[in-house]
């Protein structure tokens, strides 16, 4: 067997890597990873670096949590290691790249001695990208790193972090974005069109599905219109749009699925407006248990400030349950058709129910929705993904 035709040799780097305490956080990368090394010849380990904290007491909440974390992980067939790095909130995201990178060297060159590694596939752009680029120019390794969201979005607006993001395209083997939003920033950075590869996420269409919504309206008691909300609960992801837009529409009822800072916010909120007996807060689910709540809904709503690409709303179309969403940056690439939902150009309470008022005026059918989901499988990215990886493996062989 050539070298070209053996399992390819992945090491994904990210700190947005689920690990035992916190199950669900950066599935999305999981995700990816598990539907490329189920089509592909590919084996894969992890490093993704956990920051670091002395105490794991839940009074910490988050950091506390990091703390508890373990260093290292077997999840089925992936080996999963989680380096700690140095910081400081508020002061070291500057020099962030810096800490990864002295918090993770020694451990990429133990794993590639061990068993050379062939390309690091590395996801979130900054840090963990620049930082990824840094080692594999250290172990002489290709490197690509993939643009997902708010690290192009957002960190791309300070200087000193554009600066990063800018050195680290100009030097990785490869360039990924989840949607051509994030591209088209990417050039606007000065980053080559040609040499970036838009690889959007799919959606697992097994797991996510229609179900028996009739049973599971009962099992939940809900009655009437039902909107569904899912995500943390910090306020770019616009919840606060959401619980608003409910004072003028006393038919619905909305269920509200995720936890974080602004949730006490949330329930003051709707206390506040006399729609806390229609707001339910679930709190965090399983993602095993999510289909259930998508398809019980008549719509998912999406009041976010920016998204990447937002696997929400392909995981509730997938269940038949079309969605109002704002359009933000990779949104109108997946919320592209009637059959899709509605998209809101006014990202306020108003703009919202006006989104909602328009998608029940004309809902598609639940078949449709799900007949649009079924074109956003994880195959042609996975297969985006194998060729580009075996692409720079074969670049670095000839170079070798």
């Amino acid at each position: 067997m050539s070298r070209s035709d053996a399992s390819l040799e992945l090491l994904t780097y990210s700190n947005l890597f689920p690990n035992a305490r916190q199950p669900r956080h950066g599935i999305f990368i999981e995700r990816r990873l598990r539907h490329l090394m189920a089509d592909f010849p590919v084996r894969a380990r992890v490093v993704a670096p956990v920051p670091w904290f002395p105490f794991s007491s839940p009074r910490f909440g988050t950091y506390g949590v990091y703390a508890s974390v373990p260093g290292e992980e077997h999840q089925d067939d992936v080996h999963v290691w989680h380096p700690r790095w140095p910081v400081v909130p508020g002061v070291s995201w500057q020099v962030a790249p810096l800490l990864m990178y002295a918090a993770t060297r020694r451990l990429v060159r133990r794993l590639h001695a061990a068993r050379p590694i062939d390309v690091i596939d590395a996801h979130f752009f900054y840090p963990d990208g620049v930082a990824a680029v840094m080692v594999a120019r250290e172990l002489g390794i290709p490197v690509c790193v993939s643009a997902r969201g708010s690290d192009i979005a957002q960190m791309s607006e300070f200087a000193l972090p554009r600066r990063w993001i800018q050195w680290a395209a100009a030097r990785a083997d490869g360039l990924v974005a989840v949607a051509a939003a994030l591209r088209d920033r990417m050039v606007e950075l000065g980053v080559a069109a040609e040499r970036i590869r838009v690889l959007r996420n799919g959606v697992d269409l097994e797991r996510f599905r229609p179900l028996d919504r009739d049973a599971l309206r009962a099992a939940f008691g809900l009655t009437g219109p039902v909107l569904l909300a899912v995500g943390n609960l910090v306020e770019l992801k616009g919840h606060h749009l959401v619980i608003e837009a409910l004072c003028a529409a006393p038919e619905y009822t909305l269920l509200l699925i995720g936890e974080g800072p602004e949730r006490q916010r949330l329930e003051r909120l709707a206390q506040a407006r006399g729609v806390a007996d229609r707001v339910r807060f679930i709190g965090l689910v399983p993602q095993a248990d999510l289909p259930r709540y998508y398809a019980a809904a008549d719509a998912l709503v999406l009041a976010s400030s920016r998204e990447g690409w937002a696997n929400v709303l392909l995981e509730s179309m997938a269940c038949g349950t079309p969605v109002v969403a704002t359009r933000v940056w990779g949104t109108p690439e997946v919320v592209a058709a009637p059959a899709a939902g509605v998209l809101v150009d006014e990202r306020s309470a108003d703009g919202i129910l006006d989104g909602v008022r328009r998608l029940f005026a004309a809902p598609p059918s639940r078949q449709a929705t799900r007949a649009y989901a079924e074109g956003f499988s994880w195959a042609a990215t996975s297969r985006g993904q194998f060729e580009l990886f075996d692409a720079l493996r074969q670049r670095a062989a000839r170079r070798a």
